[in-house]
């Protein structure tokens, strides 16, 4: 006996809808038997004081899978990497990430991720050190150039790790240069952010001078080179001849045959020379010079201009002549 109309088309629903249940179960089984990613964690390399870079394996075993480090100073690691995709293949893939702004001289744990929709795979747990940042120093000397007599400073930082409480000395090579550094004064700590100043007193010639640590390692600081200036006095006198005035004074250290440069000083110009002499024999210690030159009323001062290596070139104080 057939079936009529109404239930042929029910029993084609029927067998339609137990259709798409058996579909279903069968996509579900699919899911549930894709296996999840694996996961190994690798040597980090690149490892600096400040990053490194973090280095494992992921098997994707055909899903697409992302993976990510974990990182940090313990076992709770704390930070992790961006995810990054490593594809859908079957075979192991080495994976890698940069990380940086790490602590120095310290020990991070760290781990792969391995992710995608079948499930998630995590590498065993390795550790790296961070090293040491390299000790460096820098130096200027204040002022630089000293005015012949008076005392300077060398100040600077000792940079690194264990930078602070460190011992550092003072080295001189007086010019010409040629008798090599010498230690100048006692040697000093550095304070707790590294930093050091050295008084220098008694100076006569220009000098190169550099900061070194004292134990192993042995860092040294850039030479700077700290000028002498000579001293310069100047005096104006007035003379019978109008429009006139006796531009006298004394370089110090003695400085026979250097040249003097008389100069007005016009406020928002540049200054204009009105004349010269040449340093003549004083003293073993002072030698002088003297001009008469024509003068307006206004601010003068003398640059002496020195060229033999061991001294710099300087200003007189200006003077006023009305």
């Amino acid at each position: 006996m057939g079936f009529g109309p109404r239930r042929a088309a029910r029993a084609r629903k029927a067998g339609s809808a137990l259709l798409a249940i058996l579909a279903v179960a069968v996509c579900s089984a699919t899911a549930e038997a894709a296996p999840a990613p694996s996961a190994s964690t690798a040597a980090a390399s690149s490892v600096a004081y400040s990053s490194a870079v973090l280095r494992g394996h992921v098997n994707p075993h055909g899903q697409a899978t992302n993976f990510m480090f974990e990182y940090g100073t313990t076992r709770r690691y704390g930070t992790q990497s961006p995810l990054s995709p490593v594809g859908a293949g079957s075979g192991s893939v080495a994976v890698s990430q940069a990380v940086a702004g790490l602590t120095p001289l310290s020990t991070y744990h760290y781990r792969v991720v391995a992710l995608s929709s079948a499930g998630a795979a995590v590498g065993a747990d390795r550790t790296f050190t961070t090293l040491k940042v390299p000790l460096s120093v820098a130096i200027v000397g204040i002022p630089n150039p000293v005015l012949f007599g008076n005392p300077f400073v060398i100040e600077g930082t000792l940079s690194g790790t264990g930078s602070a409480n460190h011992q550092v000395m003072l080295q001189a090579n007086p010019f010409p240069y040629l008798g090599g550094f010498q230690q100048v004064g006692n040697v000093e700590l550095t304070n707790s952010a590294g930093g050091f100043s050295f008084p220098f007193v008694g100076l006569l010639q220009n000098a190169q001078v550099r900061v070194v640590t004292v134990g192993n390692p042995t860092v040294s600081s850039p030479v700077v080179v700290e000028g002498v200036a000579v001293r310069v006095s100047l005096h104006a006198r007035a003379t019978a001849r109008r429009g006139y005035a006796h531009l006298y004074g004394t370089v110090a250290p003695a400085e026979v045959g250097a040249l003097v440069g008389f100069q007005l000083l016009e406020p928002g110009h540049r200054s204009a020379n009105v004349g010269g002499t040449v340093v003549k024999a004083g003293t073993a210690s002072v030698s002088r010079f003297s001009r008469v030159v024509h003068v307006h009323r206004g601010l003068y001062q003398a640059l002496v201009r020195i060229s033999d290596g061991a001294h710099v070139s300087a200003y007189s104080a200006p003077v006023l002549i009305r």
